[in-house]
């Protein structure tokens, strides 16, 4: 019988990566090889300064490593400029912060099609549209950032991540500014989009009960992998 074997969504080889300047320089990651399959969810969890957040600003693209390779749905992205680095993970990459990053003088419905017109989708405003259905905001367009509620303005952070259907989605502590009910709502909603669309879920959290939902448990400290454990049984 041939076993098939799932490519890697995301393969991390050797990384390492300094942050700072002078005396207060701060090696981070220290020769860190990582693989993550597509279609699988991770938590990455540790201590404060373990170097988790970074660790996923690497995955994303955001923050370019010192040395060793990283390669993201297939391309390695050690050699893009900026520009081309900033297309690629705007096709590829979905991203959710803690902080909801919207802009406060667009409605919800600008927040999700902007990005998405910037990209050359001429679908822009219906795909946004559907999204914030999608999330239960379809009563919520033309609202503004300060018009809505924390866990709403999350979802429309997580709509205007997955409205380029990106095969990765990456959620650094999604649910850390939000109430314990809300938190677990909109972690629902992006469990549900794993599940429905198949991307490839990558979590940064605190949140011991959070990362038990997720497939794979990676545990960091000071820069290097301590853990990497599959989950016999998840309930997303």
């Amino acid at each position: 019988m041939t076993v098939l074997s799932v490519p890697s969504a995301i393969a991390l080889d050797a990384i390492d990566l300094s942050l700072g300047a002078g005396a207060a320089r701060v090696h981070v990651l220290k020769r860190l090889s990582l693989a993550i399959r597509a279609g699988e969810t991770v938590g990455l969890v540790g201590p404060s300064g373990s170097g988790k957040s970074t660790l996923l600003m690497v995955m994303a693209g955001l923050e370019r490593a010192d040395g060793g390779t990283v390669t993201v749905a297939g391309t390695e992205l050690t050699g893009l400029n900026e520009d081309a680095l900033a297309r690629f993970r705007g096709r590829n990459v979905g991203i959710v912060f803690q902080s909801f990053h919207l802009i406060p003088t667009m409605t919800a419905l600008e927040n999700v099609a902007v990005p998405l017109e910037l990209s050359g989708r001429t679908d822009a405003f219906a795909r946004a549209a559907a999204e914030l259905e999608a999330v239960g905001l379809g009563g919520r367009l033309s609202h503004y950032p300060s018009q809505l509620s924390g866990g709403e303005q999350q979802r429309v952070a997580v709509a205007r991540a997955l409205a380029p259907e990106p095969a990765i989605l990456v959620a650094d502590e999604p649910t850390g500014n939000l109430d314990e009910a809300t938190g677990r709502q909109i972690m629902d909603l992006i469990f549900a989009a794993h599940r429905t669309r198949g991307t490839t879920l990558v979590l940064v959290t605190h949140d011991a009960g959070l990362a038990a939902r997720c497939g794979r448990v990676v545990r960091l400290r000071s820069g290097r992998i301590e853990a990497d454990e599959a989950r016999a049984s998840v309930v997303a």
